[in-house]
């Protein structure tokens, strides 16, 4: 999947019974529930998300979403680059109050968002799910010994699972891995040919190819785009404090 779906932020409504196919974002947003519910389903797992709830995607996470029978209405907020979620899905203490602020200024309303969100229970889960978050801890496992071990045909694993996630089991692990060492290549120092080691592949040429794909770009550019910009940042902040020193310096 190397195309990616556009994100309109601010609200937005998706009709009763709606199903939206497995999709990727570019960018990193939350979205806030409004109205309705809805099932999504993705690299983070599965979620049924309802009125109030607030669904955090990290950059290039791909995910598909069944609405309820009364449609669901969400506002999209961007995120800042690289920004990734620490938990999927939390709860808003005052949607209402959210939603209010960003008819004024989407920033604002981000900001109180993200200072007052609670943490949701842990929903049921079922075999699908089971096997999602298997397959992203597990990079050796194998769907013929899984599927022995609940008694289940292969078959009906690989098929099941493609109907709750719109792709295979292991289309699945692939794609959610690759995004896993994209975020972990962008935020972290780790030689390269260690973090595909970290997440199951062959080797570093693998994991560069499939980052590729999913991300549009190779490893090692993505890693010297943010280094480029964390040193114009320090630069911006030496030549701050810089500034600072020179007008408060005593007279000569």
């Amino acid at each position: 999947m190397s195309c990616f779906c556009p994100t309109f932020f601010g609200r937005q409504y998706r009709g009763a019974y709606t199903v939206l196919p497995r999709h990727r974002h570019q960018h990193s947003y939350l979205a806030l529930v409004v109205s309705g519910g809805y099932e999504e389903a993705g690299d983070q797992g599965r979620h049924r998300v309802h009125e109030g709830d607030v669904v955090i995607h990290g950059g290039f996470e791909a995910h598909l979403n069944r609405y309820d029978r009364t449609g669901a209405e969400v506002l999209n907020i961007p995120l800042p680059a690289l920004m990734e979620p620490a938990m999927p899905v939390l709860r808003a203490a005052d949607p209402d109050a959210a939603v209010r602020l960003a008819e004024r200024d989407p920033q604002e309303a981000l900001d109180f968002l993200l200072s007052t969100m609670k943490p949701l229970p842990a929903q049921a889960t079922d075999w699908p799910d089971e096997l999602a978050a298997a397959l992203l801890v597990d990079p050796h496992l194998r769907l013929r010994d899984w599927a022995h071990l609940r008694g289940l045909a292969v078959a009906t694993v690989s098929r099941g699972f493609r109907k709750v996630f719109g792709v295979s089991p292991s289309a699945y692990r692939a794609q959610a891995r690759a995004r896993l060492a994209w975020s972990q290549t962008v935020s972290g120092s780790e030689p390269l040919s260690s973090v595909a080691l970290d997440w199951g592949f062959c080797d570093q040429a693998h994991m560069t190819r499939t980052v590729h794909a999913i991300t549009g770009k190779p490893p090692g550019v993505w890693r010297k785009q943010v280094k480029c910009i964390q040193d114009a940042l320090r630069r911006s902040a030496a030549s701050c404090r810089h500034e600072k020193t020179h007008a408060f310096s005593p007279a000569h």
